[in-house]
């Protein structure tokens, strides 16, 4: 089912493993990036694919073949492995076409609208590749074309990535409803069409530690290195700390798989799915990275080493790189070239931004102009996702519209297709998603009945009832601007979006081209507001400060002793942070003067803040024992 090309069209897809810029695009939703590569790595950009939603993929596959003239031929569902399939067909067709680019690319002259020279204008300005392309533009004659020549050779496409949550791995069924094998789950199949793939290029695990699906990496030699140290396909684990990275990095290393890249997130200051911490904020985490980076590397490797001699397979040599970069929430170049100098980052993530860039990302025309104008309060960390973890919205959504108005007709949930995201066991044997319809009404029932009966409390209900109908069908609205964009029919008629950014994205002003995203990042234009915005460190400190406020609201009514310590060590953890922050601050020196006395301000001002806040907790708890 794969797509034929050439062998030199491999050769130019290999080279796309050294980047050629600083920065890289994280995956977003589950269309929102689907062919981001497509759009972005002939630039040199590299960007990260969602392969979870294999319908989708299908229906962009046959969009694809369609636009190139290509015979297409749908895999069927009825195929027990159709899901690995459809994404290695996918995943072979993205392949096939950054490489027919590519070929264009190097045919083409160096002029003013042209993409060759496009390519060129974007690198960092103090790359050796863009050195050489201002020399070629003051050059004349037979010198300009010999360094126009040897541009053309320094020219590397982005990689295309791919990612897998680790928890989105349901056991699937077959058409007698009786279990598969494991294998053929969610996330087992996806690895497996991600690896059955003709990619050279990296798989990205987010969202925790699934031992069952990393064990399953083994069984595929392209992710162990060659005789020459080439490893065809990259291991890259985001993590929110250092123990994390560590704890997983581990797991792996037993097994001769090398983690090529760890990739930190910040935990509330990010878009999509949020993963908090205790109040363990990203700049103390980034030290300890820099602090231990060459232990994890030596600790690592002795433990590689060990499994490949016992597997007979080649070693690594000590030089065998691991990446450490970092994303979530930065917006200025200063932000990011204090991250990769003051830390060491080898690169960083810029993901929301490019959500207002319709050259490098799917979002829909109305959804689109609403970014666009959205404000500060648009934005919301919502109960929304099945997977039970705090979810980034977007108030003015279609989707966030569509759930309100099922919850006024007396409809509540989503009629459920894609079943993604089926975890609970309540109410059923096989398990549903707590977004459906079906379980909204069946758990919304439940409750009543046990309010009717005083089991629980009017508040009590009042509290679960916003719970249960706080969830929403990811699954469609995630995946749906990829359809609406590219005129394609709608399933079922669900088209309502849901999109997931983070909040720092209300700070951008417009919509924007690629190139002048581009030279955002690099800080050549500013595309930010007019309004003060806080740096990236102060704004995600905001965010742990509002979260730990309602955590502590919600936990007003005789919480335990365990959850008593969680409290203590969250505000201590944020208080060192501060502290931390307030050390730091002569060490910013691409900032000014007058804006590190204002973070100075805005740090004092939160430690008394998240103080004050634990105070009063601790005071009305010694009410509400007093009252018992």
């Amino acid at each position: 089912m794969g797509v034929m090309y050439s062998a030199g069209t491999l050769i130019l897809i290999r080279m796309g493993t050294i980047s050629v810029h600083t920065f890289h695009i994280p995956v977003m939703g589950l269309g929102f990036t689907v062919d981001t590569p497509v759009k972005v790595a002939r630039f040199g950009i590299s960007s990260v694919i969602s392969i979870m939603q294999v319908n989708l993929l299908e229906q962009m596959r046959a969009h694809y073949c369609n636009e190139l003239g290509i015979d297409y031929q749908e895999i069927p569902v009825d195929d027990i492995d159709y899901r690995a399939k459809r994404i290695s067909a996918y995943l072979d067709l993205v392949q096939f076409m950054i490489a027919r680019q590519l070929e264009h690319l190097q045919q083409e002259d160096f002029e003013q609208n042209s993409e060759l020279d496009k390519y060129f204008r974007m690198l960092p300005a103090n790359s050796s590749e863009q050195v050489l392309y201002h020399a070629m533009l003051k050059a004349e004659g037979a010198n300009k074309i010999a360094l126009q020549e040897q541009l053309r050779t320094l020219i590397k496409p982005g990689s295309i990535d791919v990612n897998i949550m680790s928890k989105v791995d349901n056991l699937n069924y077959d058409k007698n409803g009786d279990p598969l094998p494991a294998e053929y789950s969610d996330a087992l199949s996806a690895l497996r069409g991600y690896a059955h793939s003709k990619l050279n290029s990296s798989i990205v695990f987010s969202a925790g530690f699934n031992p069952r699906l990393f064990a399953y990496v083994e069984h595929f030699k392209d992710f162990y290195a060659d005789e020459n140290g080439h490893i065809q396909k990259k291991i890259i684990l985001k993590v929110s700390d250092y123990r994390s990275a560590l704890v997983q990095g581990k797991f792996f290393a037993k097994k001769g798989i090398w983690v090529s890249e760890f990739r930190i997130e910040s935990g509330l200051n990010c878009g999509g799915h949020a993963f908090p911490t205790e109040g363990y904020l990203l700049g103390p985490i980034l030290e300890e990275f820099k602090e231990k980076r060459n232990e994890l590397h030596a600790e690592l490797l002795g433990m590689c080493n060990k499994a490949l001699e016992e597997k007979g397979l080649p070693m690594l040599s000590a030089s065998v790189p691991v990446k450490v970069t970092v994303q979530g929430g930065i917006g200025t170049r200063n932000e990011d070239v204090f991250l990769r100098e003051f830390y060491g980052m080898d690169a960083t993530g810029w993901g929301s931004p490019f959500l207002l860039v319709p050259e490098a990302t799917n979002v829909d025309n109305t959804t689109l102009h609403q970014l666009a104008n959205a404000a500060p309060d648009d934005y919301f960390l919502s109960e929304a996702s099945p997977l039970g973890v705090p979810f980034n919205n977007f108030r003015h959504s279609s989707g966030e519209v569509q759930r309100k108005a099922r919850l006024a007709k007396g409809r509540p949930g989503s009629p459920c297709y894609k079943k993604l995201l089926e975890f609970n066991t309540e109410f059923t044997e096989k398990p549903i998603c707590t977004a459906s319809r079906q379980y909204q009404h069946l758990k919304l029932k439940a409750l009543l009945d046990a309010k009717l009966q005083f089991s629980i409390t009017e508040d009590e209900y009042n509290k679960q009832y916003h719970e249960v109908t706080s969830k929403d069908c990811l699954c469609d609205g995630l995946s749906t601007t990829p359809i609406l964009k590219n005129g394609l029919p709608v399933d079922h008629k669900l088209d309502a979006v849901t999109i997931c950014p983070g909040p720092n994205l209300a700070y951008f002003n417009r919509i924007s081209t690629l190139e002048e995203m581009v030279n955002h990042i690099y800080g050549r234009m500013n595309l930010l507001k007019s309004m003060y915005r806080s740096h990236t460190f102060v704004n995600e400190l905001k965010l742990y400060s509002n979260y730990l406020k309602k955590e502590l609201k919600k936990n007003i009514h005789f919480p335990g002793a365990k959850q008593a310590k969680m409290f203590a060590n969250f505000k201590n953890n944020l208080l060192e942070g501060v502290e931390y922050y307030k050390q730091l601050l002569p060490k910013m020196t691409h900032e000014t003067e007058e804006f590190k006395a204002k973070m100075r301000e805005e740090l004092d001002a939160f430690k008394r803040t998240v103080s004050n806040y634990c105070t009063t907790w601790e005071s009305q708890v010694q009410v509400e024992l007093v009252n018992v």
